[in-house]
């Protein structure tokens, strides 16, 4: 049975913790202790976790990191979710899972009230626009605090009327 469920990270067990590093780690092999370090490190304790499991297995997943970003002519600070990660077990791919997460983000994201912006490769543009996120005009935003030569996009928001800079690590 499919089920989804959203968890702050300081409600998230330790089981629940190692079980995503797991996940994670399938799809990039730094090693499980270096997932659980990268975790412990990064991970903010009101930042929004989406699982996707199969009976009591997590087979998807996605961070949605609360993050700042400042317009950059008012310097204006706001906050946004950052999305960062979607991954799916090699097992359970190709059977429209993600897209099935991908609208269960969408939901977090409208039901939080902000906006979320992400960072992708060109090879996944036409999968994020496929779930209604909008690509941004590379000349109204940068990431202040990564360098990364691809593309953004954003959801639950039309666009940006001025130059946005966000911040990815803070």
């Amino acid at each position: 049975m499919l089920s989804l469920k959203s968890i702050v990270s300081n409600r998230l067990t330790k089981k629940e913790i190692n079980k995503i590093c797991l996940l994670k780690d399938k799809q990039w092999k730094y090693g499980f202790n270096s997932q659980v370090k990268w975790f412990k490190n990064n991970i903010k304790k009101y930042d929004i976790h989406n699982l996707l499991f199969i009976n009591s297995k997590i087979i998807g997943y996605t961070l949605l990191r609360k993050r700042t970003c400042k317009i950059i002519n008012i310097n204006k600070k706001i906050q946004y979710l950052l999305f960062d990660t979607l991954t799916i077990d090699k097992k359970y791919r190709n059977k429209k899972l993600s897209s099935l997460l991908m609208s269960f983000n969408n939901a977090v994201i409208k039901q939080s009230g902000f906006f979320s912006f992400l960072i992708c490769s060109n090879n996944t543009i036409k999968f994020y626009e496929k779930n209604t996120w909008k690509r941004l005009n590379e000349k109204l935003f940068d990431v202040a605090d990564h360098t990364f030569s691809t593309n953004g996009m954003i959801f639950n928001k039309k666009t940006f009327e001025k130059k946005v800079s966000f911040f990815i690590n803070k």
